[in-house]
C-alpha cells in the first residue's frame, strides 16, 4: 500500500512541482493550497503524513498542526518554510511536527523523512492495536487521551 501524503502549501507551482516528484517515488499525494481545504481534507481521509508550509494566508501552518493533531493525532507532518525561525521550527516541534525542512528542499532529503515519519506512524498504531489485543486498553483514544 502506498504512503498516502497530504502537500499544503500556497504556491501552487510549487505544490505541482513536488507532487510530481514525490508521485515518481510512490507516494499517493493530495495537495491543498490553503489550510482550510487542507483541514476539510484531513476530516474526510486518513493520511499518513502531511508535507505543511507555515506560511500561507489565512490559516497559517502552525494553526493547521494544531488542528491536525487534535483530528488525527497519529497523522505526522512536515512542516516546510522559505523564512524558517528557529523560534517557529521549535514551536511547531513542541506542537507535535515530525521534522522541519527549509524550502526549497532536497527531494531526496523529504523523501527519506516522508519514510520516517511514516514508519513512526506505522509504529505507534502497531503499538495501540497490540495493546488492543491484549486487552490492555479498550479503543485507541483511551490510549491518546492519556498522551
Amino acid at each position: 500500500m502506498k504512503t498516502r501524503v497530504l502537500l499544503v502549501d500556497d504556491e501552487e507551482q510549487f505544490v505541482d512541482a513536488l507532487s510530481e516528484r514525490l508521485a515518481i517515488r510512490d507516494y499517493e499525494i493530495t495537495s491543498s493550497v490553503n489550510g482550510k481545504d487542507a483541514l476539510e481534507k484531513i476530516r474526510q481521509y486518513n493520511y499518513d503524513v502531511v508535507i505543511l508550509d507555515v506560511a500561507m494566508p489565512g490559516t497559517d501552518g502552525i494553526e493547521v498542526l494544531r488542528e491536525i493533531k487534535k483530528l488525527k493525532p497519529l497523522t505526522e507532518v512536515i512542516m516546510l518554510t522559505g523564512q524558517g525561525t528557529v523560534e517557529t521550527a521549535i514551536e511547531g516541534m513542541k506542537l507535535g511536527a515530525f521534522d522541519f525542512l527549509m524550502k526549497p528542499c532536497d527531494t531526496e532529503e523529504l523523501d527519506t523523512k516522508i519514510k520516517k515519519a511514516f514508519a513512526r506512524k506505522d509504529e505507534h498504531e502497531e503499538r495501540i492495536r497490540a495493546a488492543m489485543l491484549n486487552g490492555s486498553i479498550s479503543s485507541p483514544r483511551s490510549v491518546l487521551e492519556n498522551d
